[in-house]
């Protein structure tokens, strides 16, 4: 596939680095040539240095034969002039633009080929909300995704010991949950994938991924650990875009208390939101946590614009009584020395604004991909098309499916039902196949599993 990226910024330059390991060919396109360089060194992609909208340089980037714009720049009118030129200059067939701005991104009738050709819009601090939101929900788990509109979750969880089911083995999970439907897909024990298996013994520190319907995930969780309490209290550090965004939507539900460095923005917050209580200060600040009460607080969340500011500020929080705490953190070299020690989670953006694009990459029908384990790991929503003559899964028992080695398939949504994958399980046309790959180089084996053959019309 042919790729123009607009911005070599960290969501720009980590799309790249993934997209060109896949076999695609990518040009990036800034108007800091140092930048451009420098990502030049690390990777083999094309770059051309310019304005993202200018014509000429979409001309210079190939954007007559694209198959797909993905602009990112830091200005969202960047983004949606670039889109609308590549559309009536070149056509491109997909164009993706990153708008920040709820002025624009509140008003659908802006967006189309009838107005301003984008098609998909994604907001990084709208996507990393809904992923903090969905961690303090389910205090437990490490990661939580949906998949088929949220009729299914795919949880990733570390075993301890004491759950129920640390020491059994996989096939004794029906004995523990009899009436509970889920699907252990993957364990990574030490960091490597372990395909499961009914006899695979679940160890102390494995790090469990399985599908369940939301109203069995904490379930599936309570037989691997002992659950901690729902939360209640949450500290935010960081009154920026995620940092509202997320006072809001917890604010229903939970104590909320948001800690803003600025004057002004504070002053802005305590009118925008209705519940939070709202603290003008440093989230770095002893003597302001202690008196906040730290101590008693679930969780600690971290999101400012800065990776130092978040990492003091969470092991500082950490280390006077913060139950758990979860911080931003931008520089793929920092997330790996600082989780799992004081930082109990640590979230990348450029993760997660890359998995909500991945779709658009992936050949066959594929609706929706997650990447995980900072981007090892994939999972696949995919839609079967086509019949047996046509299709390599159509009318096939899953247990007949010949599949990449480290790819699991984990249930089937059918209309309104979830199905849980088992070896006797047939795919049937317009099932939605909720797939796992340990292995992204197997990637393009799972994509031609859903591609149709050309007898299908």
């Amino acid at each position: 596939m042919k790729i123009i990226i607009l911005g070599a910024g960290q969501v720009g330059s980590t799309l790249a680095e993934h997209l060109s390991t896949e076999d695609n060919d990518v040009t990036v396109i800034d108007i800091d040539g140092e930048k451009l360089l420098s990502l030049q060194e690390r990777i083999d992609i094309r770059t051309v240095c310019g304005p993202a909208a200018y014509p000429s340089i979409l001309m210079s980037a190939g954007a007559e034969d694209a198959d797909l714009l993905i602009a990112v720049t830091n200005s969202d009118e960047t983004n949606m002039i670039a889109c609308q030129t590549a559309y009536c200059l070149f056509r491109t067939p997909t164009k993706i633009a990153r708008i920040r701005s709820t002025e624009y991104a509140g008003y659908s009738d802006l967006f189309g080929n009838d107005s301003l050709p984008i098609d998909k819009i994604i907001s990084p601090e709208h996507l990393v909300m809904q992923h903090i939101k969905r961690l303090i929900e389910h205090p437990d788990a490490l990661q939580v995704v949906n998949f088929a509109n949220g009729r299914i979750q795919l949880a990733a969880v570390k075993a301890f010991y004491g759950g129920p089911l640390v020491g059994h083995a996989l096939g004794d999970m029906k004995k523990h949950m009899p009436k509970v439907n889920t699907k252990i897909v993957a364990i990574f024990r030490r960091n490597k994938a372990i395909m499961p298996a009914p006899d695979t013994i679940i160890q102390p520190d494995d790090e469990i991924f399985f599908l369940a319907t939301p109203k069995d995930l904490d379930i599936v969780m309570s037989e691997l650990r002992h659950l901690d309490q729902p939360y209640k209290r949450v500290i935010i550090a960081g009154g920026g875009n995620i940092g509202a965004k997320l006072a809001e939507a917890l604010e229903s539900d939970f104590n909320v208390k948001i800690i803003e460095h600025s004057l002004a923005r504070t002053q802005m917050l305590a009118t925008q939101l209705r519940r939070s209580v709202v603290l003008h200060g440093d989230a770095a600040d002893k003597e302001l946590l202690l008196e906040e009460n730290i101590h008693e607080t679930d969780v600690f969340c971290a999101v400012t614009n800065h990776d130092e500011a978040n990492i003091m500020s969470s092991i500082l929080a950490k280390r006077l009584g913060a139950h758990k705490v979860i911080a931003i953190i931008n520089r793929p070299a920092y997330v790996d020395v600082v989780e799992g020690g004081d930082i109990d989670i640590a979230i990348s953006p450029q993760q997660i604004t890359f998995s909500s694009l991945l779709a658009h990459v992936r050949r066959g029908d594929v609706v929706n991909v997650h990447s995980l384990r900072r981007g090892a790991a994939e999972a696949i929503e995919a839609i079967a098309h086509g019949d047996q003559k046509s299709s390599k899964v159509i009318g096939k028992k899953m247990g007949e499916i010949k599949l990449p080695w480290g790819t699991t398939i984990g249930a089937i949504v059918r209309n309104e039902e979830v199905f849980i994958a088992d070896d006797n399980l047939t795919i049937a046309p317009e099932d939605h196949v909720i797939l796992f790959v340990t292995d992204k180089r197997q990637i393009s084996e799972v994509e031609k599993l859903f591609q149709v053959g050309i007898t299908f019309v």
